[in-house]
């Protein structure tokens, strides 16, 4: 069974820094684009940033030199690094995966079960 499994929210202060981890567990072909999402209370989810197998990302202009997206495809994970965190970062951050199961099936999406992010004023 596939599993993404998260790692690293928690709260923090403005200005403070944290780095969330997502990495895919059980057995899989291959891994496509892999990103983080987050919704806030009240508010629908967004895409925050996301990275192709070899590298390339695309960033949400709200996150552009505040965080980055990273991946080590040995390990399966995919990394967030938030910097310079501001309150209204506040939401439960989940990562995504594009995955293939096996060569012969279809892509289909995964997500984590998703990990509070608070930063306080």
């Amino acid at each position: 069974q596939v599993q993404l499994v998260e790692s690293g929210g928690g709260l923090v202060q403005s200005g403070g820094s944290l780095r969330l981890s997502c990495a895919v567990s059980g057995s899989i072909f291959s891994i496509g684009v892999m990103g983080w999402y987050r919704q806030a209370p009240g508010k629908e989810r967004e895409l925050v940033a996301a990275i192709t197998g070899g590298g390339s990302t695309n960033y949400a202009d709200f996150v552009k030199g505040r965080f980055t997206i990273s991946r080590d495809n040995a390990k399966r994970t995919v990394y967030l690094q938030m910097n310079s965190l501001k309150p209204e970062d506040t939401a439960v951050y989940s990562c995504n995966a594009v995955i293939r199961v096996t060569w012969r099936s279809h892509d289909h999406n995964y997500w984590g079960q998703g990990t509070q992010v608070t930063v306080s004023s």
